[in-house]
């Protein structure tokens, strides 16, 4: 399904929602105080689907970066970005972190969102082959059947572009990381472009990686917040993202402590020595890349998948300065 078909369902929920009127925010208006007299923390839900490239919150959280900065965090499980953003859309969640695209694409089709932080970059997505494969490099790509999971997902976008200067465009097979091995595995597909930990567990069974620089301009995941959360309290969304930074220089002092690894598999079930074996890869930051976030919104364009790049309104007023801009 093209993303313009995912955009008009969207906009029939954005619709309904707001035709109803029935939404309830995720965050009631509360007292700045404790029944003691303390201040009361901030009440933030994050409506999550789970990976190792949202590693940064689940540490803070375990590690009490947020509690210390009163804000009381309540992660909501969904099964995927789609409904995560959803969430949002209809005040019940207030904050997600999802891939560009799909984010770029809400906020273009009117969706109440802004981008206020960067989760990483560059890109950690990889084309991977069996180790016999005769696919060495982008020519050898022509014609062959490639797992991805979006033909919109960054990764797939810039390994699209690449083959097709190449004069060797592939088949793309819609497929996630895990059907994508098994789709691999089962020889229906000739290759798999996979994110972390998906691609650590493909090379951990012999696999390999063909052109992993092409991802390496890519930005990788945003963290997105709803409008109306965003307007009532961005003092407590920056108090978010300066827990999200120290949980981000605890994970690249070691990503691959003990600690570190225990609480990505707490939160994703991924396997541990996947876990092990890529974290070094998931290179941590809060800065907005900004023209590579306009490069994706122009190859949303250059698609059809949205109608204009939507520039700077992305971005939340609140944090220019601070992650985005001067």
């Amino acid at each position: 399904m093209r993303l313009s078909s995912h955009i008009a369902a969207f906009s029939l929920t954005l619709l309904g929602a707001v035709a109803t009127g029935c939404s309830k925010p995720s965050s009631e208006p509360t007292s700045r105080t404790s029944a003691d007299g303390s201040p009361a923390p901030t009440r933030l839900v994050v409506a999550d689907a789970k990976t190792t490239h949202h590693l940064n919150l689940y540490v803070a959280k375990e590690k009490g970066f947020l509690a210390k900065r009163g804000i009381e965090v309540e992660i909501v499980d969904v099964v995927d970005l789609a409904a995560a953003r959803d969430l949002l859309v209809s005040g019940r969640a207030d904050v997600y972190w999802a891939c560009p695209t799909s984010v770029i694409a809400a906020i273009a089709n009117g969706a109440p969102i802004r981008i206020i932080a960067q989760v990483k970059a560059p890109c950690t997505s990889v084309l991977v082959v069996p180790a016999g494969s005769p696919i060495q490099d982008l020519p050898d790509l022509k014609g062959r059947r490639v797992a991805g999971i979006s033909p919109t997902c960054e990764a797939v976008i810039t390994y699209t572009q690449a083959a097709k200067a190449a004069d060797s465009p592939f088949v793309l097979e819609k497929l996630a990381g895990g059907p994508a091995i098994a789709a691999l595995e089962a020889k229906a597909v000739e290759a798999a472009i996979l994110e972390e930990p998906q691609a650590s567990i493909a090379e951990l069974r012999g696999y390999r990686f063909v052109r992993p620089d092409l991802a390496a301009g890519i930005p990788c995941r945003t963290i997105n917040a709803r409008t109306g959360f965003l307007k009532d309290n961005p003092e407590a969304l920056k108090a978010l993202l300066e827990a999200i930074e120290e949980a981000n220089a605890l994970i690249l002092e070691d990503p691959a402590a003990e600690e570190i690894v225990a609480i990505a598999a707490k939160y994703t079930g991924a396997p541990v020595d996947a876990i092990r074996h890529g974290n070094h890869r998931l290179k941590f930051q809060t800065t907005i890349q900004a023209e590579g976030l306009s490069l994706l919104a122009d190859a949303l364009v250059a698609n059809g998948d949205i109608r204009e790049n939507p520039g700077t309104s992305l971005y939340a007023p609140e944090f220019k300065g601070v992650t985005w801009g001067k």
